[in-house]
């Protein structure tokens, strides 16, 4: 028998076209301790409402999307459903289809988080917590590794600077179970619980036109310039089955690399701000160029073309779904979420 609530918690789960994966993630999320369970779906066609519509647990909430928007869409969709209204949830936690909340977590969740005040909104408020994700072996899922903008931090920047992009990211040791909580500037939405102060008291809202990619970075940026904490506690664990990143984190279909590139000229602006920005971006593009290198000869040029395509249009400021990727270029490919 759970314990009583000590505050209310939503879930919010976006998925696209992975019925399979959603059917075992929610089952899992459905057996935690979790007042609402909000799934978004971003316009599937493989059942998936049908499905859902068949389900009948009372904390289930059903959003059926007419058009898929992508990660980012689903978000900010699925935020303002639990946010929204009348009742919104003191607390959401945010993920994909193909991750789930590790046994117990939602409940330590609820008893840690027990004298944070869910409204608060002045400087220092804690308006985020990032749980610790691992792959379903239990190593760290390289994608959902918090980190800090080493823009901000001086030491990090210089360390960056000499040792490369691992030198920002928190460390295994951080993210053991037993590890304490410590500050962040930036996490993924898997295990991402956000605060209704954040939400509702300062608007903060993920940016839906970005529709894959860094949706989450930028949300986190503008939570801390927001003047809102966002700590890792690695207390609270979450499994993510993801199989987006091949080798050398090169995303699989590579299409993706175009919104990973389109998006990243903003969060390079964001993270290093107006002076530095074409630095940082210089430096993210050459990252990105040697990340091609990974690629099979074959698929290398088109590697190559989705990245130079995307720094492009994000230079122009140009967001949502790019349908000329999708229908012409790609026509087989489909996004994941």
């Amino acid at each position: 028998m759970r314990s009583a609530p000590v505050t209310t918690l939503a879930a919010v789960i976006v998925t696209y076209n992975r019925l399979d994966a959603l059917r075992q993630t929610l089952s899992r999320v459905l057996d935690e301790a979790v007042d609402r369970v909000h799934v978004v779906d971003n316009a599937s066609t493989d059942g998936t409402a049908d499905w859902l519509a068949a389900q009948d647990d009372p904390r289930l909430r059903v959003l059926q999307l007419s058009e898929n928007g992508g990660g980012a869409g689903g978000f900010t969709a699925g935020l303002e459903a639990a946010m929204g209204g009348a009742d919104p949830a003191a607390w959401c936690v945010l993920f994909d289809d193909d991750a789930w909340p590790q046994p117990g977590t939602f409940e330590r969740f609820r008893r840690d988080a027990a004298d944070l005040d869910p409204d608060a909104t002045g400087p220092g408020a804690l308006g985020a917590l990032a749980a610790a994700v691992s792959y379903p072996n239990g190593t760290v899922c390289e994608m959902n590794r918090p980190n800090l903008n080493p823009f901000w931090h001086a030491p990090v920047l210089a360390r960056t600077l000499l040792g490369g992009r691992s030198q920002f990211k928190v460390t295994d040791a951080d993210l053991a179970p037993t590890a304490p909580p410590r500050s962040l500037d930036v996490a993924s939405f898997v295990g991402f619980f956000v605060s209704r102060g954040a939400v509702r008291g300062l608007g903060l809202r993920p940016e839906a036109g970005l529709f894959l990619y860094g949706d989450d970075v930028l949300y986190s940026l503008r939570l801390r310039r927001a003047g809102l904490r966002m700590e890792l506690w690695p207390q609270l664990r979450f499994t993510h089955d993801c199989g987006t990143m091949g080798e050398g984190f090169v995303y699989r279909p590579l299409w993706k690399i175009y919104y990973h590139c389109r998006n990243g000229v903003q969060i390079a602006r964001e993270a290093a701000g107006p002076i530095v920005f074409p630095a940082a971006l210089a430096y993210y593009t050459l990252v990105w160029w040697r990340r091609g290198r990974c690629c099979s000869p074959e698929s290398r040029s088109l590697y190559r073309r989705m990245m130079w395509e995307g720094l492009r249009d994000g230079l122009r400021g140009h967001r949502g779904r790019n349908d000329r990727l999708h229908g012409t270029v790609l026509a087989p490919a489909r996004p994941n979420r």
